[in-house]
């Protein structure tokens, strides 16, 4: 295992069927203005704001609401928000469904008080957030980005095409999440596949950077044979509890800064999903699946000890009378399986993407160092066009 790293996590995890219950203590230790985030509405078909309000009515809080954050949130979202905070001086905000909502809530977070154009400063010019920022914590009602339990956040400038994250400081990672699997129960499939594939996306771009011997690899095959054991009972019964916890668990663990130490990591899947969401809106996980294969395939001959790695521990390639190269393939060809099989998107055509953007998307990027290849951005306009016929 190499590097030298410092590994630090602030965010109080309350897990389990009963974690909500937790919110009562927690918003004790903050001021009378909370700010209410959420999505499209959907906590209120299923019970979970009502539960949220009332406590906070119960607390003796000031609640300002800020709805209809939308799955790839926008800039112009995010000044709305800013706007809120700003002028209702919030004490804390809460944010209250899945990742996006996370996301956009850190930035709510890390940026209300800041002057200027956020996007140039801090996405284009990446300047550190000096400013005070409003403490947070998070009630998740969807799983796949990790984002209760680390300080990421994605943002997409629509004028510009553009989908861009950002890391910040200590400061913004949530104060708490609140993690209840029955919270998920009612969530679409295809939203709940998409999660699971983001899960999944994260643990690869972290596994699949180096060649050493790292502990953390060997924790993200548990991870990765776990979420693969429990996604195919959870896409059969959505309901069962055992299997939906342990994806949530993973979900959090796979992206909380604990697996990436000792890694340089990747993030190129990321990227070149990001562009997708760009330009179509497409749903986060399913662009990361639609062009996995075409870009791991890519991948595989500059690492092929890695991926034989992967073939066998995680998918129980059998590797007798092969050789390392056939392993390898055959852990690709297992994976991709696996995703038709729990119902993932796998070509961009039916993410909206048509063959007039496929340069465009692939002109975003300048030429940078992948998880094992440096990639051009014609090789990446390759990937989204072998994505298409799959």
């Amino acid at each position: 295992m190499l590097g030298n790293f410092v590994y630090h996590n602030p965010t109080k995890l309350y897990f389990g069927d009963k974690s909500l219950d937790n919110l009562n203590d927690e918003l004790k230790n903050y001021g009378k203005n909370i700010m209410l985030i959420y999505g499209g509405g959907s906590i209120k078909n299923n019970g979970i704001y009502d539960e949220v309000i009332k406590i906070l009515k119960d607390n003796g809080k000031n609640i300002f609401e800020d709805s209809g954050v939308m799955s790839n949130p926008t800039l112009e979202k995010l000044n709305e928000g800013r706007k809120i905070a700003k002028e209702n001086n919030i004490d804390f905000i809460l944010a209250v469904g899945g990742g996006s909502v996370c996301d956009y809530s850190k930035c709510v977070s890390a940026f209300a008080h800041s002057d200027g154009n956020i996007w140039k400063r801090y996405f284009e010019n990446r300047e550190v957030v000096a400013n005070k920022t409003i403490p947070l914590g998070c009630v998740l009602t969807m799983v796949g980005t990790g984002s209760e339990m680390n300080a990421g956040a994605v943002i997409t400038n629509s004028d510009l095409k553009l989908k861009l994250g950002y890391g910040f400081g200590i400061d913004v990672f949530p104060k708490f999440s609140i993690l209840n699997p029955k919270f998920t129960f009612s969530l679409p499939k295809y939203q709940m596949v998409s999660g699971i594939y983001d899960i999944m996306s994260h643990i690869f771009e972290q596994y699949f950077s180096d060649f050493d011997d790292n502990t953390s690899d060997y924790i993200m095959e548990g991870m990765l044979r776990s979420i693969i054991h429990s996604s195919k009972i959870a896409v059969k019964n959505p309901t069962d509890y055992e299997a939906r916890s342990n994806i949530m668990w993973t979900a959090t663990w796979a992206l909380n800064t604990f697996v990436a130490k000792g890694k340089t990591t990747d993030w190129m899947v990321h990227m070149i999903g990001h562009s997708i969401s760009a330009y179509t809106g497409a749903t986060h996980g399913m662009t990361l699946a639609a062009v996995s294969i075409p870009y791991y395939k890519k991948m595989l001959p500059y690492a092929v000890e890695k991926f034989k790695k992967y073939a066998i521990n995680v998918w129980n390639v059998n590797p007798v009378g092969k050789t390392d190269e056939e392993i390898a393939k055959e852990g690709l060809v297992e994976m991709e399986k696996f995703m038709r099989e729990i119902g993932l998107v796998m070509n961009i055509k039916d993410l909206g993407v048509t063959e007039d953007i496929v340069d465009k998307m692939a002109d975003v990027f300048a030429i940078r160092q992948g998880g094992y290849k440096v990639l051009t951005k014609e090789e990446i306009a390759e990937i989204y066009r072998e994505s298409m016929t799959l």
